[in-house]
Protein backbone atom coordinates (compact mmCIF):
# COMPACT_ATOMS: atom_id res chain seq x y z
CA UNK A 1 0.00 0.00 0.00
CA UNK A 2 1.04 3.43 -0.93
CA UNK A 3 2.41 5.96 1.86
CA UNK A 4 0.07 8.90 2.15
CA UNK A 5 1.64 11.99 0.49
CA UNK A 6 4.04 9.68 -1.30
CA UNK A 7 3.94 8.57 -5.73
CA UNK A 8 2.91 5.09 -6.35
CA UNK A 9 5.36 4.71 -8.53
CA UNK A 10 7.70 5.96 -6.16
CA UNK A 11 6.88 3.00 -3.75
CA UNK A 12 7.08 0.55 -6.57
CA UNK A 13 10.60 2.10 -7.35
CA UNK A 14 11.78 1.67 -4.27
CA UNK A 15 11.36 -1.85 -3.46
CA UNK A 16 12.76 -2.45 -6.86
CA UNK A 17 15.72 -3.79 -8.19
CA UNK A 18 17.89 -1.39 -10.27
CA UNK A 19 20.06 -3.85 -12.64
CA UNK A 20 23.68 -3.67 -12.81
CA UNK A 21 23.79 0.04 -10.52
CA UNK A 22 24.08 0.77 -6.98
CA UNK A 23 20.83 1.07 -4.88
CA UNK A 24 21.65 3.28 -2.00
CA UNK A 25 18.81 4.92 -0.15
CA UNK A 26 19.98 8.40 -1.54
CA UNK A 27 18.94 7.10 -4.96
CA UNK A 28 15.77 6.28 -3.73
CA UNK A 29 14.29 10.62 -3.43
CA UNK A 30 13.73 11.28 -7.18
CA UNK A 31 11.92 14.29 -8.06
CA UNK A 32 10.00 12.51 -11.02
CA UNK A 33 8.99 9.33 -11.83
CA UNK A 34 8.32 7.74 -15.07
CA UNK A 35 6.66 4.36 -15.79
CA UNK A 36 6.42 3.12 -19.56
CA UNK A 37 5.53 -0.17 -21.23
CA UNK A 38 4.94 -1.13 -25.04
CA UNK A 39 2.87 -4.17 -26.00
CA UNK A 40 2.96 -6.07 -29.64
CA UNK A 41 -0.25 -8.10 -31.18
CA UNK A 42 -0.40 -8.87 -34.94
CA UNK A 43 -3.09 -6.74 -35.06
CA UNK A 44 -1.35 -3.24 -33.64
CA UNK A 45 0.17 -2.77 -30.48
CA UNK A 46 0.59 0.43 -27.86
CA UNK A 47 2.68 2.16 -25.95
CA UNK A 48 1.97 2.89 -22.48
CA UNK A 49 3.13 6.09 -19.94
CA UNK A 50 2.39 7.24 -16.72
CA UNK A 51 4.81 10.00 -14.94
CA UNK A 52 4.25 11.17 -11.47
CA UNK A 53 5.89 13.20 -8.87
CA UNK A 54 7.37 11.61 -5.75
CA UNK A 55 4.90 13.11 -3.64
CA UNK A 56 2.27 11.36 -5.92
CA UNK A 57 0.83 14.17 -7.95
CA UNK A 58 0.47 13.03 -11.38
CA UNK A 59 1.72 14.94 -14.56
CA UNK A 60 0.82 12.98 -17.57
CA UNK A 61 -0.85 9.21 -18.86
CA UNK A 62 -0.40 8.13 -22.30
CA UNK A 63 -1.90 4.92 -24.29
CA UNK A 64 -1.37 4.87 -27.79
CA UNK A 65 -2.25 2.82 -30.43
CA UNK A 66 1.65 1.30 -32.45
CA UNK A 67 2.79 -1.07 -34.71
CA UNK A 68 6.02 -2.16 -33.57
CA UNK A 69 7.64 -4.98 -35.56
CA UNK A 70 8.14 -6.70 -32.58
CA UNK A 71 7.90 -6.48 -28.18
CA UNK A 72 11.49 -5.64 -27.65
CA UNK A 73 10.65 -2.63 -30.24
CA UNK A 74 7.38 -1.76 -28.25
CA UNK A 75 9.25 -1.74 -25.16
CA UNK A 76 11.83 0.87 -26.55
CA UNK A 77 9.13 3.26 -28.28
CA UNK A 78 7.27 3.55 -24.70
CA UNK A 79 10.66 4.33 -22.96
CA UNK A 80 11.35 7.03 -25.72
CA UNK A 81 7.92 8.51 -25.30
CA UNK A 82 7.69 8.46 -21.74
CA UNK A 83 11.20 10.10 -21.13
CA UNK A 84 10.57 13.15 -23.80
CA UNK A 85 7.21 13.65 -23.09
CA UNK A 86 8.39 14.17 -19.32
CA UNK A 87 11.72 16.36 -20.95
CA UNK A 88 8.85 18.54 -21.70
CA UNK A 89 7.62 19.10 -18.04
CA UNK A 90 10.65 18.53 -15.47
CA UNK A 91 13.06 21.20 -14.63
CA UNK A 92 16.64 21.67 -15.02
CA UNK A 93 18.15 19.35 -12.91
CA UNK A 94 15.71 16.78 -11.76
CA UNK A 95 16.51 13.36 -10.91
CA UNK A 96 14.73 10.32 -12.74
CA UNK A 97 13.68 7.10 -11.34
CA UNK A 98 12.26 4.74 -14.25
CA UNK A 99 10.00 1.61 -13.78
CA UNK A 100 9.92 -1.15 -17.10
CA UNK A 101 9.02 -4.91 -17.02
CA UNK A 102 11.92 -5.21 -19.56
CA UNK A 103 14.93 -6.53 -17.91
CA UNK A 104 17.16 -5.98 -20.18
CA UNK A 105 16.03 -2.41 -21.38
CA UNK A 106 16.16 -1.93 -17.55
CA UNK A 107 20.02 -2.80 -17.89
CA UNK A 108 20.93 -0.86 -20.84
CA UNK A 109 19.76 2.31 -19.37
CA UNK A 110 21.86 1.76 -16.49
CA UNK A 111 24.68 0.88 -18.30
CA UNK A 112 24.17 3.72 -20.21
CA UNK A 113 23.92 5.79 -17.28
CA UNK A 114 27.21 4.66 -15.64
CA UNK A 115 28.73 5.39 -19.29
CA UNK A 116 27.95 8.94 -18.12
CA UNK A 117 30.90 9.35 -15.98
CA UNK A 118 32.95 7.73 -18.85
CA UNK A 119 35.20 10.49 -21.04
CA UNK A 120 33.91 8.78 -23.99
CA UNK A 121 30.42 7.75 -22.79
CA UNK A 122 31.81 4.41 -22.79
CA UNK A 123 29.40 1.66 -21.67
CA UNK A 124 31.08 -0.47 -18.51
CA UNK A 125 29.00 -3.74 -19.90
CA UNK A 126 28.06 -4.65 -23.75
CA UNK A 127 24.73 -3.42 -24.87
CA UNK A 128 22.72 -5.22 -27.13
CA UNK A 129 20.30 -3.14 -28.45
CA UNK A 130 17.37 -4.96 -30.76
CA UNK A 131 17.17 -4.43 -34.20
CA UNK A 132 15.11 -1.53 -35.15
CA UNK A 133 15.30 -0.14 -31.98
CA UNK A 134 18.41 1.99 -32.97
CA UNK A 135 16.90 5.16 -33.46
CA UNK A 136 14.67 4.77 -30.32
CA UNK A 137 18.07 4.11 -28.34
CA UNK A 138 19.50 6.73 -29.55
CA UNK A 139 16.93 9.60 -28.45
CA UNK A 140 16.72 7.21 -24.73
CA UNK A 141 20.58 8.15 -24.31
CA UNK A 142 20.04 11.99 -25.11
CA UNK A 143 17.29 11.95 -22.50
CA UNK A 144 19.61 10.35 -19.65
CA UNK A 145 22.46 12.76 -20.89
CA UNK A 146 19.85 15.56 -20.35
CA UNK A 147 18.97 15.01 -16.50
CA UNK A 148 20.80 15.07 -13.75
CA UNK A 149 20.68 11.70 -12.89
CA UNK A 150 18.86 8.54 -13.92
CA UNK A 151 18.44 4.81 -13.57
CA UNK A 152 16.08 1.80 -14.29
CA UNK A 153 14.03 -0.77 -11.91
CA UNK A 154 12.62 -3.63 -13.08
CA UNK A 155 8.95 -4.19 -11.70
CA UNK A 156 6.85 -7.29 -12.59
CA UNK A 157 4.30 -6.12 -15.46
CA UNK A 158 1.67 -7.30 -13.04
CA UNK A 159 1.64 -4.13 -11.09
CA UNK A 160 3.17 -1.77 -13.64
CA UNK A 161 0.30 1.08 -14.58
CA UNK A 162 1.75 1.65 -17.89
CA UNK A 163 0.58 -2.30 -18.77
CA UNK A 164 -3.03 -1.66 -19.31
CA UNK A 165 -2.46 1.62 -21.35
CA UNK A 166 -0.28 -0.02 -23.75
CA UNK A 167 -2.26 -3.20 -23.83
CA UNK A 168 -5.72 -1.69 -24.52
CA UNK A 169 -5.22 1.93 -26.00
CA UNK A 170 -8.78 2.07 -27.69
CA UNK A 171 -10.26 1.93 -24.06
CA UNK A 172 -7.96 4.01 -22.29
CA UNK A 173 -7.50 6.49 -25.13
CA UNK A 174 -9.13 9.21 -23.64
CA UNK A 175 -6.36 9.95 -21.04
CA UNK A 176 -4.40 11.65 -23.82
CA UNK A 177 -6.81 14.19 -24.13
CA UNK A 178 -6.65 15.43 -20.34
CA UNK A 179 -5.16 19.19 -19.69
CA UNK A 180 -1.29 19.35 -20.21
CA UNK A 181 0.60 19.67 -16.54
CA UNK A 182 3.50 20.50 -15.37
CA UNK A 183 4.09 19.92 -12.18
CA UNK A 184 6.72 20.30 -9.71
CA UNK A 185 7.24 18.44 -6.42
CA UNK A 186 7.20 19.75 -2.90
CA UNK A 187 8.95 23.02 -2.70
CA UNK A 188 9.46 22.27 0.90
CA UNK A 189 11.83 19.28 0.28
CA UNK A 190 15.33 20.27 0.73
CA UNK A 191 16.38 18.51 -2.55
CA UNK A 192 13.38 20.17 -5.05
CA UNK A 193 13.91 19.96 -8.33
CA UNK A 194 13.82 23.25 -9.19
CA UNK A 195 11.64 26.50 -9.86
CA UNK A 196 9.86 26.20 -12.59
CA UNK A 197 9.05 23.98 -15.61
CA UNK A 198 10.28 24.35 -18.99
CA UNK A 199 7.51 25.61 -21.83
CA UNK A 200 6.64 25.44 -25.26
CA UNK A 201 6.36 21.96 -25.88
CA UNK A 202 4.26 20.70 -23.21
CA UNK A 203 1.06 20.23 -25.33
CA UNK A 204 3.38 17.98 -27.80
CA UNK A 205 3.63 14.00 -28.08
CA UNK A 206 5.99 12.39 -29.99
CA UNK A 207 4.11 10.02 -32.55
CA UNK A 208 5.28 6.61 -32.83
CA UNK A 209 5.67 6.68 -36.29
CA UNK A 210 9.08 8.53 -36.15
CA UNK A 211 10.46 5.29 -34.89
CA UNK A 212 10.61 4.88 -39.27
CA UNK A 213 13.02 7.53 -39.31
CA UNK A 214 17.04 6.50 -40.25
CA UNK A 215 19.11 6.82 -36.92
CA UNK A 216 21.07 10.04 -38.33
CA UNK A 217 17.77 11.62 -38.73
Amino acid sequence: MAVHGRSTLRDLFDDSPTPHIAHPPRTHHRHFYVATDGSYRADGGGLGAVIETRDGRRVARLSLADTPPDNNVAEYRALHLGLDVLAARAPSGSQIGVLVDHDDLAANVNHATLATDHPDWKPTHPVDVPTHSEYHWRGIRARIADFDELRAARIDSRVNPAHPLANKPRQYAHVNHRKDRCVIPDAGDRDGAGSRCRSGTESEIPPPSRAERRAGD
